[in-house]
């Protein structure tokens, strides 16, 4: 699938701790139904099996949709089922190896925290970059809250696509006019929802209100 920048507009992150009686497919359809541009599936605690499975059933369904499907960190796991792409860390595999893993035309997003470290992923060859977090987070324990000034520097100091991400829901997302991003990252905000559909509709809503204002 072609990379957009549009696909990042809604990013919705997955997280099972808010799944209560629906499986993870269900969840990410609802989200796919409100909107949502782009899909990366998160799973720190599943055995490889396990894992390979949900990402083979939500690369279906995210394709039925023509919405991308990202990996969070595993490499070997995007490889196995053709996923669209991955998401590493500052920690995890350099760019360069990860780009000859998967191949050129693999959507490659990292996480940056600073300027520094965003000019470097572009130049590494990054598709995309997630900043954050804009709002604190309670999904990530050593996610430290970065200010809407440092995230305007990193959204200004690259061509590539930049995507904020931490905490952000309906209610905070309007605080974010004004910045040149391309999109909001959610996980919470998203999931923990009691109507996912619903909510990623109106994230979606105000996401295309905000960048209507930059055109």
């Amino acid at each position: 699938m072609e990379f957009r920048r549009e696909q990042l507009k809604v990013y919705a992150i997955t997280d099972r701790s808010w799944l209560g009686e629906q499986t993870l497919a269900q969840a990410v359809e609802s989200a796919l139904a409100g909107g949502a541009t782009m899909v990366q599936l998160r799973e720190k605690h599943l055995d490889e099996e396990t894992f390979i499975g949900e990402a083979k059933e939500l690369l279906l369904l995210c394709h039925r949709y023509h919405v991308p499907l990202i990996i969070n960190d595993n490499v070997k796991v995007a490889k196995l089922v053709g996923a669209d792409g991955v998401h590493v860390g500052q920690s995890d595999m350099e760019i360069s190896k990860v780009r000859e893993i998967l191949g050129e035309n693999a959507v490659i997003g990292v996480t940056a925290k600073t300027v520094e470290q965003a000019k470097a992923a572009e130049a590494a060859g990054a598709t995309y970059l997630g900043s954050g977090a804009v709002f604190g987070t309670s999904t990530k324990s050593d996610a430290k809250p970065m200010s809407f000034e440092l995230f305007r520097q990193i959204c200004e100091s690259v061509s590539i696509p930049v995507v904020a991400i931490g905490g952000i829901c309906g209610e905070n997302l309007p605080q974010l006019t004004g910045q040149k991003m391309a999109g909001i990252a959610v996980v919470s905000g998203i999931f923990a929802s009691d109507d996912i559909e619903a909510e990623t509709r109106k994230l979606r809503q105000k996401m295309d209100d905000i960048l209507e204002k930059h055109i």
